[in-house]
């Protein structure tokens, strides 16, 4: 190994925000790619294509549950070869599920159009498992393990404020170059994020010889912090997948705002409250957090007009943005550090789950009762989410 493959070994940052800035651009370029199709996709199959609400949730959803397969290689990339690595590995494939999305716009058969749709969307599955673990890895490197929170609640922030800004751009570009405009974006967005990660120095790995711990057992560690984060996301997801539909079976304009409102909610409580779960403690700043989420959600589902469900999306944003570092910063704390990447891969994959899965779930209920079903279901998952995060608290309570 040369001098300049040498990983570069820094001491925790004095302003962890201001170093993570590159790496939240990486996330923020790498997620506008995942952020514009993604309401585009339902309508583009079930509007365009005709097919069913259900498969409509299937190309959704299958991008997550290709992630999540994948979570567990993207850890032990992160471990063994550095975050680096699966940073740059990880957005060159988010270009090529654009290119897929491409070759699927040049056909008008509906199922030759669907299954190219349908491996852009694995193969995108791939990339953000990689990006996504290995940028969160560098943060926890970079600035330091008792950041943790921070790292996830910038993160987050990257996020969505790429979902929230992808999404009413990836309708305008529907609506004025057909799916094959939101399809060029996806190409070249991540490609500004290969140029933020070729400019950073390499982040030193940690504890490279240390015994690592198997997969199941970090998963065995954390599960129950992944599923209530996992219940907690799902509404999210339901939001971004549906909402334009449902908007349009209201006979509603705008679709595209509710995503945005959602992301600027959660946006602002994270720029405000991100270390809270850092200093009070995961489970107790997610019991106060998951009531908003549920109450946003029945917002939605009794809304009656368009400014009252943006209203709804915007208090579930609010209520969904500290859930996820809450929940991240309980479930990494029971993983040695050693395997930090491994606990931050298996922790994000129970997100991948919820994507997964809310996507047909949500298209079974607007089948069998409409859409606005959707949200009631959401705020179902909010409340057992609730219940959970109580049953967290609890112990640490009776500690103090």
């Amino acid at each position: 190994m040369t001098e300049l493959d040498k990983p570069v070994i820094a001491a925790p940052a004095s302003n962890p925000v201001t170093a993570l800035v590159p790496l939240i651009a990486i996330v923020f370029f790498g997620f506008l790619a995942i952020g514009i199709p993604l309401p585009v996709i339902p309508v583009e199959v079930h509007d365009v294509l005709g097919f069913s609400p259900v498969t409509a949730g299937w190309a959704v959803g299958i991008q997550s549950l290709a992630t999540v397969l994948t979570r567990q290689a993207a850890g032990r990339i992160c471990d063994m070869s550095g975050p680096r690595t699966a940073v740059l590995a990880g957005l060159p494939l988010a270009s090529l599920a654009g290119v897929f999305y491409l070759v699927a716009a040049a056909f008008a058969d509906p199922l030759v159009h669907l299954a190219f749709l349908f491996v852009g969307r694995l193969v995108l599955g791939v990339a953000e498992s990689l990006f996504l673990t290995g940028a969160m890895a560098w943060g926890i490197v970079r600035v330091g393990p008792a950041h943790t929170g921070k790292v996830m609640a910038w993160q987050g922030i990257a996020i969505y404020a790429a979902v929230g800004i992808g999404a009413p751009l990836g309708i305008e570009a529907m609506v004025r170059w057909q799916f094959a405009g939101a399809a060029l974006s996806t190409v070249l967005l991540p490609l500004a994020g290969v140029l933020v990660a070729l400019a950073l120095p390499r982040p030193a790995l940690l504890h490279h010889s240390a015994e690592r711990v198997p997969f199941y057992r970090v998963v065995g560690l954390i599960w129950r912090h992944g599923l209530a984060m996992s219940l907690a996301t799902a509404p999210f997801a339901a939001l971004a997948a549906f909402v334009a539909l449902y908007y349009a079976s209201r006979g509603w304009t705008g679709a595209g705002y509710p995503v945005m409102g959602f992301g600027a909610g959660y946006i602002v409580m994270r720029l405000f409250f991100a270390g809270l779960p850092d200093r009070m403690g995961g489970a107790r700043v997610a019991a106060m957090s998951l009531p908003l989420e549920c109450v946003g959600q029945l917002v939605l589902f009794a809304a009656p007009g368009s400014f009252v469900a943006f209203l709804g999306a915007v208090l579930t944003g609010v209520g969904f943005s500290l859930v996820f570092p809450a929940m991240g910063v309980e479930a990494v704390r029971r993983v040695p550090a050693h395997s930090r990447g491994l606990a931050v891969g298996g922790f994000v994959a129970f997100f991948d789950v919820a994507l997964g899965l809310t996507g047909p779930a949500a298209g079974l209920l607007a089948s069998g009762f409409g859409y606005r079903a959707i949200f009631l279901g959401g705020a179902l998952c909010s409340a057992l989410a609730l219940a959970m995060a109580c049953a967290f608290a609890l112990p640490a309570r009776q500690k103090a």
